[in-house]
């Protein structure tokens, strides 16, 4: 009998792995993320339950409501590479397969018209509930 590690095994560390990069995430947030979290944390926004830094299957999404079926990702100039376009194109796919609808907006954005940023989101959850 093999001694090496089953699949359960593998699985759990990695979701370990996974959990542990997420709370680097959230101790190591930008500038843009720690302003909008600022907006959507204890249901301040709409009474709406946010999670930040969360996992959602081989993803960590910024922003999550997994009652309103909704994440917010927030982009850094980085995003404007084809590599990383791409990888977020294969991620935002994935996501919207889970039924998930993803928003995505730039740092600027956020820092520079929150309100704005807010609005659209606001805009999303309503028009997703008027989906449902």
């Amino acid at each position: 009998m093999g001694g090496g590690e089953g699949e359960g095994e593998r699985n759990i560390k990695k979701n370990q792995k996974q959990i542990s990069f997420a709370r680097e995430l959230r101790q190591k947030q930008t500038d843009s993320e720690k302003a909008l979290w600022q907006k959507l944390r204890d249901k301040q926004f709409e009474g709406i339950k946010f999670r930040r830094q969360q996992p959602v299957g081989p993803y960590i999404v910024d922003f999550i409501s997994p009652k309103e079926k909704i994440i917010i990702e927030i982009d850094g100039g980085q995003h404007n590479e084809k590599e990383i376009q791409k990888k977020d194109e294969e991620r935002t796919v994935w996501l919207e397969k889970e039924g998930y609808l993803i928003l995505r907006f730039w740092n600027n954005e956020v820092l520079f018209n929150p309100g704005g940023v807010l609005e659209r989101i606001r805009e999303a959850i309503e028009e997703g509930r008027n989906l449902k």
